[in-house]
């Protein structure tokens, strides 16, 4: 699922049905269901990677991208959002690896004995790359501050944050530069969540914060559109009764949150939809099921 999230409120974008592998490799399985051929094995990030880019070639306004760490830990992900010129805040996993300072390369021309390099390559003795749980654990304790990334139920949802630079690992090679940032449970402290956050370096942590705290809208429309109009009320065997059904379910969530804005605002409906217009942090969200 793609999601869009701003000050006015948050819709789907679009979606994608995920087939295993295994599927895509049973030609009989995939004829009952009725999967057209053209449809390939494509994994959670590279699904995601393409709703992003036909929201762009939409001119979808938005300047950020959320996801958790199913596509955080996607090299080739992050690569897409950085070369359209957007910013994201994707959670990863502890075991990530990154260097705290650029490391020593050698190029492929530089010989050391023994058989031609071909390829760049870390310098001998060139620090290691840490994980990012490493790399947070070593920060002093007085980096760490406490901030809001909106309202929930019970009032201001409250954490503590802490952000440092870091160079991702690409392959064992140094990448980008990057924040590493992390959040924090104030009621748990070892419940620590980590983020990659590619974004100008003055972007204050509040932001990242807020942006990585968007996120959970992708599920607020989730809940909305089950409790609201049957987005999970199916029992299909097709390809295509799945997207039937998921398709007038999000525009049904759609037109619902539209009228609800609209209300907010006092203005008068007309039955139309205007997404999320007027959005200081306007951005999209990524959710598997």
């Amino acid at each position: 699922m793609l999601t869009y999230s701003s000050s006015q409120g948050h819709v789907f974008l679009d979606r994608r049905l995920f087939l295993p592998e295994e599927w895509c490799t049973d030609e009989e399985r995939l004829s009952r269901a009725k999967v057209p051929e053209a449809v390939k094995f494509q994994s959670k990030p590279e699904q995601g990677g393409e709703m992003l880019e036909h929201a762009w070639q939409m001119e979808v306004p938005m300047q950020w991208v959320t996801g958790d760490s199913v596509y955080g830990c996607s090299p080739h992900l992050r690569k897409l959002i950085e070369g359209a010129g957007k910013w994201y805040v994707l959670a990863v996993t502890s075991v990530m690896r990154v260097w705290t300072e650029r490391p020593a390369l050698l190029d492929p021309e530089v010989q050391t004995g023994g058989r031609p390099r071909r390829a760049v390559r870390l310098a001998t003795g060139a620090t290691k790359p840490q994980t990012v749980a490493q790399v947070i654990a070593a920060l002093p304790k007085r980096q760490w501050k406490r901030l809001s990334v909106g309202t929930g139920a019970k009032g201001p949802r409250l954490y503590d944050w802490v952000r440092v630079r870091v160079i991702e690992s690409y392959e064992d090679l140094p990448g980008p530069e990057v924040w590493r940032l992390s959040r924090r449970s104030i009621s748990s402290p070892d419940e620590i969540t980590y983020y990659f956050a590619f974004a100008p370096l003055a972007v204050p942590l509040s932001t990242l914060a807020l942006v990585a705290g968007t996120r959970y809208t992708v599920e607020q429309c989730i809940e909305e559109a089950k409790g609201e109009v049957g987005f999970d009320q199916y029992e299909v065997r097709h390809y295509h009764s799945w997207y039937r059904h998921l398709t007038l379910a999000l525009m049904a969530h759609t037109w619902l949150t539209t009228e609800q804005a609209r209300e907010k605002n006092g203005e008068r409906s007309d039955g139309g939809v205007d997404c999320a217009r007027g959005a200081a942090l306007a951005g999209s969200s990524l959710a598997s099921g």
